[in-house]
């Protein structure tokens, strides 16, 4: 009896969809009332914390250059954000579909997440058309979309829900801690991040539970496989990053109009992978939320990352 109390309370669930729902819809805003007519990007500011930036430990750009790298690096983060909600929706959609009539707390609440990032779509593609008309020269990012999508939708279905949750409470963490309060950061760039944390709470909400139906019924072997698939979608965001931080050297370069010395490359390269594997893999990886929905699948699966973690910091 003992055995059978302590794996009830260890299984309830953290979260309702009712009160997911209730949330999101107090949370509701319009594109509109975020960009457009006087609202609009500033390139006197950083756009990007330092904490995720990392562009002052390069000590051989000036701070002009420091400043421009700094808001490639904002220009980076709308992009990976729009990669990431291309695979997140279909995801979702593909989640709810099967369960439509079973709880019409659930449905609504998935089907509003699904809505929600079809708008956070929009919303990234607008700012960084803003970003390309007012930064003055072309900056290049990775893809396309659909590639990648494609790519991480054909993992198991549960390492593509510990991505997705990995990504959700990145983003949380990116706010609250780096974002909300940064004073010397451009008031329009931080008034997306903060659209974006306000409907991704909720987001991780529900990743929360979509993660623990998904895991449902799984035996170690199989939580293993699916933490094995994670990682592999991990390392292929990894290479990502990596050609992503070469294409900001180019992206910085052209708009110096002059080129770094080979020495200075290296440098760059190596810092600025590193800064985009914490903003975008470690900053998730590492997230408190994100360890204890594993741990509680599988303490195995917490070991896990938290062995692999360091890499990504």
């Amino acid at each position: 009896m003992m055995i059978a109390k302590q794996t009830q309370t260890a299984t309830k669930p953290l979260y309702s969809y009712q009160q997911t729902l209730l949330a999101s819809q107090k949370a509701n805003w319009r594109i509109e009332d975020i960009i457009g007519g006087d609202k609009r990007l500033g390139f006197a500011r950083p756009l990007m914390p330092e904490s995720f930036a990392r562009v002052e430990e390069l000590g051989f750009l000036t701070p002009a250059e420091k400043l421009k790298l700094n808001q490639i690096r904002g220009f980076d983060y709308l992009c990976v954000f729009g990669l990431v909600e291309e695979f997140i929706l279909p995801f979702v959609l593909d989640h709810a579909r099967p369960q439509l009539q079973d709880d019409d707390y659930r449905a609504r609440a998935f089907l509003a997440f699904a809505a929600e990032e079809a708008k956070h779509i929009q919303l990234f593609k607008k700012f960084r058309a803003e970003f390309e008309e007012g930064f003055g020269t072309e900056c290049l990012f990775i893809g396309p979309p659909k590639a990648i999508a494609d790519a991480i939708l054909a993992h198991d279905p549960l390492a593509v829900a510990f991505a997705i949750l990995h990504i959700e409470w990145m983003t949380q963490r990116h706010y609250t801690e780096s974002v909300q309060g940064d004073q010397g950061l451009d008031a329009q760039f931080k008034s997306l991040l903060k659209h974006h944390w306000m409907e991704e709470a909720q987001h991780a909400k529900l990743d929360t539970m979509m993660v623990e139906a998904l895991a449902q019924g799984r035996g170690e072997a199989e939580l293993e496989k699916a933490m094995n698939e994670y990682l592999e979608i991990g390392g292929f965001l990894d290479d990502g990053l990596r050609q992503q931080a070469e294409f900001n050297l180019e992206n910085l370069q052209r708009w110096t109009g002059r080129k770094l010395t080979e020495d200075e490359r290296a440098e760059f390269m190596t810092k600025q992978h590193q800064a985009l594997r914490w903003t975008f893999l470690g900053s998730g990886m590492t997230h408190p939320n994100f360890l204890s929905t594993l741990e509680r699948l599988s303490p195995a699966l917490r070991n896990r990352i938290e062995q692999v973690a360091p890499l990504f910091c």
